[in-house]
């Protein structure tokens, strides 16, 4: 038994010795190494290295939920919805590299969001081409798409080049939820800029913006299209009272004794916007000065078109040419403090601008309606519009006279405690159009066609009261409150009052049929969200 023992044992051994000889001599493989995720520290927390490269980047993003119940003041096509619905997506990646000349920035954001109800739904979004409304019958100007680049841009070496937040911008609605208060807030738009820094906080900037995002319409009557009859208008004070339809694009002006020709008043891209900055940036806070300059131009003088109300001038051969280009230009000057001293996390914002034909550097609008609209009402059904327009095409001279807008705002956060906080803000503005142009349109009829002659003294009177190219001005105040429960989530709700006034005088109430007239209308918006940021 044990010489059995030892012959198995002599045999196991020669074959182990034999199958380790034969795997010495094959060829051997290296398995790849695994290439970890690393974390980089170079620029803040959140950043890791791509694998296989030396460039960091971030991953961040957003989900938000709005609820809105906003006041109406009648039930018809275009008003009587009370509430709207928001639901949003946020994607931010941010990717840096080191390199000889500084850090070499790319940053994107898109932004897609589903909307309903009429003040969540925006028809300056539809008219940017940036969201896409709802067709059927209980959808439309109901229900929306929203999708926006809102940012690509690279930095690299003070340049920064891309879509991004206009530079004249400073408050920019930081601390609100609805962002009704007046002031600019191009946060998309498409730019070539570069910033110097001088050392100690102290930077300067030059930037050459898109024209297009920044546009209000130059005013036109279109003719007789839309003419005021004593029927329509005046007389019954209707829903329809509007002068002026604006769908024609066409502006008329004398060009000779009984010779009138309509100008193409769409604004062609001729120039950008320039902008200049000057900021700095310290422990106490930042202060910043802007200044923008913006071209106001218009197409060539068609024919003359029949149909013109007896009350014009006669037709004749239109010229040719067109109405020298005018320049618009605002400033704008904004101060932020830190207030630690009150609680941790305080900050009060302090802001005013003033411009000539450049509405939307002054924000006037910014409730109402941000962009590209000639007229709007802050209220579903409201007593009165109010009317935008950068410029307005004298038909007596042939000339682009200049609105002037101006505008200040407040904005105070503040900390009651870790998890909760408030912002106060208010803002007043202002619009003022140059009554040359105005006055001459309704001399010479435009727009203000009476229906015989019998109604020449309600044709008067109409001019009068419209509220076409009047003056108006526009208060807005708000609070919030905001619950913090864990880092990250907010849950809040704010609430706005808008008053919005004329400057002087009344007008008809066309919410009303009824002989009623008006100085300015009310109305409240309330916002509930919740939002995540990761």
């Amino acid at each position: 038994m044990t010489d059995l023992k030892t012959l198995l044992l002599c045999s196991s051994a020669v074959v182990v010795s034999g199958v380790a000889a034969e795997a010495a001599d094959l060829p051997t493989t290296k398995a790849a190494p695994i290439e970890y995720v690393r974390v980089c520290n170079a620029y803040g927390a959140g950043f890791f290295y791509i694998p296989g490269g030396d460039t960091c980047i971030r991953i961040s993003g957003r989900a938000r939920y709005d609820f809105l119940y906003q006041t109406s003041k009648v039930r018809t096509a275009t008003g009587g919805d009370l509430t709207g619905y928001l639901g949003l997506l946020r994607l931010n990646l941010d990717a840096r590299t080191q390199t000889d000349y500084g850090t070499l920035r790319a940053f994107l954001r898109l932004d897609l969001a589903d909307r309903s109800g009429p003040f969540l739904t925006s028809g300056s979004r539809q008219r940017e081409g940036l969201a896409f409304p709802g067709l059927g019958a209980d959808a439309f100007n109901r229900t929306q798409t929203y999708v926006n680049a809102d940012k690509a841009f690279i930095q690299f070496a003070g340049l920064t080049a891309g879509r991004a937040a206009s530079f004249f911008d400073f408050y920019a609605h930081d601390f609100e939820l609805i962002g009704g208060t007046a002031g600019s807030d191009t946060f998309s738009t498409n730019l070539l800029a570069y910033t110097a820094s001088l050392g100690n906080g102290v930077t300067l900037s030059a930037s050459m913006e898109d024209p297009v995002y920044r546009r209000f319409p130059v005013f036109g009557s279109g003719g007789a299209v839309g003419a005021f009859t004593a029927a329509g208008g005046f007389a019954g004070y209707s829903n329809g009272f509007n002068p002026f339809t604006p769908a024609t694009y066409l502006a008329p002006i004398v060009v000779g004794p009984g010779n009138v020709a309509f100008v193409d008043v769409t604004q062609k891209s001729r120039l950008p916007d320039f902008i200049g900055v000057a900021r700095i940036d310290q422990a106490w806070g930042s202060a910043q000065l802007s200044a923008a300059v913006h071209e106001i131009n218009v197409g060539d003088a068609s024919s003359s078109v029949a149909g013109v109300s007896t009350a014009t001038p006669g037709l004749g051969i239109s010229p040719t040419g067109r109405a020298s280009s005018a320049y618009g230009w605002a400033v704008q000057g904004g101060l932020k403090v830190n207030l630690p001293f009150i609680a941790m996390g305080d900050t009060l914002y302090l802001q005013g601008a003033y411009g000539q034909g450049a509405l939307s550097y002054t924000g006037i609008s910014n409730y109402t309606a941000p962009y590209d609209a000639l007229a709007a009402a802050p209220v579903g059904g409201g007593s009165f519009q109010q009317y935008y327009a950068d410029a307005v095409l004298n038909p007596a001279t042939g000339r682009l006279e200049l609105s002037t807008t101006f505008s200040a705002v407040a904005s105070l956060l503040h900390y009651w405690g870790p998890a909760w906080r408030s912002a106060f803000f208010g803002s007043y503005a202002e619009i003022n159009y140059n009554t040359k142009g105005r006055n001459a349109l309704g001399l010479l009829g435009f727009g203000f066609a009476p229906a015989g002659a019998s109604a020449a003294n309600a044709l008067a009177f109409a001019f009068a009261t419209s509220p076409v190219l009047r003056g108006n001005n526009q208060v807005v105040t708000g609070a919030s409150l905001i619950w913090t429960p864990v880092k990250d989530l907010d849950i809040g709700v704010e609430g706005e009052y808008i008053r919005t006034a004329l400057n002087s005088g009344v007008t008809p109430d066309i919410s009303k049929n009824s002989l009623r007239y008006v100085n300015a209308q009310d109305a409240a918006q309330f916002r509930f969200r919740v939002q995540r940021d990761f």
